[in-house]
């Protein structure tokens, strides 16, 4: 079956048949409005697909929900985050502390949320300050684009590519697709033809691939998602259950108009640095950018986003050796390589 996006007012919870129920959770002001959260029937109780944003509303919603689908939270057996994001792993804890039931995430994922847990509160406010420094942002920028995110629960299981949920009876394996996260996973039902998107492929928008600290050069988070959505591809044209928007047909085709969007994109970013003879810091490749509003109207979190983006991008392009970083500058800056 196949909707259109609509307000989160017009969301309905849905039986899409098979053992899979759909609910819409709420994200409080945030544009994409909802999450998508899956229930699986199972033996042992339902086992969720993500879980929704931390918030009262957000929780009654779930609540209400999968009430009116017939499940009540408390027999939830487990919760299989695609990822740690808050959106999606924010009401995990709180369905664990009603159900008793686990909660599983991709290990590279659950190591993040250690790290997060484990980073002390009084650092985290200068890293990010020298982050933004580093990435050519000017001191009053730097001030109001600083904020601490809320760690997720800690996952009870990891999951590596390949591993099957718990979930009895049925096939729902883990597939990795790093880019959005280190840990994003797509979750195929095997018997079904069905895979659960997560953030990496939706059916309109394209996930943000960000790289932080902006300025690391020891991984290709872009590269990675561009080979993610090529393994995705090889999947075939799988029905698509993605946790925004709405469902579509054909994860397949869709994957392959994402890679080409990103390939456009980096193109037009090698073509930018190549006519421009000085080199450019990260946060001047960001404000050169189109993005889905002008970067002056951008708000200092999300130019902080634009700037993972634009980094993310530039490291693809130097991984690919079309672009250098200039050695010993800070902030640091990239320039074209002669063709």
């Amino acid at each position: 079956m196949k909707s259109r996006r609509r307000p989160y007012a017009e969301q309905r919870p849905q039986d899409l048949g098979g053992g899979v129920w759909s609910v819409p959770v709420p994200i409080p002001g945030n544009p994409l409005g909802y999450t998508l959260v899956y229930a699986l029937e199972s033996p042992k109780g339902p086992v969720l697909v993500d879980a929704g944003w931390n918030h009262p509303d957000a929780w009654d919603a779930l609540n209400g929900g999968l009430a009116a689908l017939g499940i009540d939270v408390s027999t939830v057996s487990g919760v299989v985050v695609t990822h740690f994001h808050p959106d999606h792993a924010g009401l995990a804890g709180q369905v664990k502390d009603v159900s008793g039931g686990w909660i599983a995430m991709h290990e590279d994922d659950a190591a993040l949320v250690r790290l997060m847990h484990d980073y002390p509160a009084d650092e985290h406010e200068s890293f990010q300050s020298d982050m933004l420094r580093r990435a050519g942002a000017d001191p009053g920028e730097v001030r109001q684009a600083v904020s601490r995110p809320i760690p997720p629960a800690l996952p009870d299981r990891r999951l590596r590519d390949g591993d099957l949920v718990d979930l009895p009876g049925r096939k729902l394996r883990a597939v990795h697709t790093p880019g959005h996260t280190p840990g994003h996973i797509c979750l195929h039902l095997e018997d079904a033809d069905r895979l659960f998107t997560g953030d990496h492929v939706l059916p309109d928008i394209t996930p943000h691939v960000g790289i932080y600290p902006y300025d690391r050069d020891d991984v290709d988070p872009l590269g990675d998602f561009l080979d993610s959505l090529d393994r995705v591809a090889e999947l075939g044209p799988l029905d698509a259950l993605p946790a925004h928007e709405w469902i579509f047909p054909d994860v397949a085709a869709r994957a392959a108009e994402i890679r080409h969007h990103h390939d456009e994109k980096l193109e037009r970013l090698r073509a930018l640095l190549a006519q421009r003879p000085e080199p450019l810091t990260i946060w001047e490749v960001a404000a050169m950018m189109t993005w889905n509003r002008p970067w002056g109207d951008l708000p200092p979190a999300l130019r902080g986003m634009a700037a993972g983006e634009a980094a993310a991008h530039l490291r693809t392009l130097e991984a690919r050796g079309e672009i250098r970083r200039v050695p010993g500058v800070d902030p640091v800056r990239f320039q074209a390589l002669d063709s």
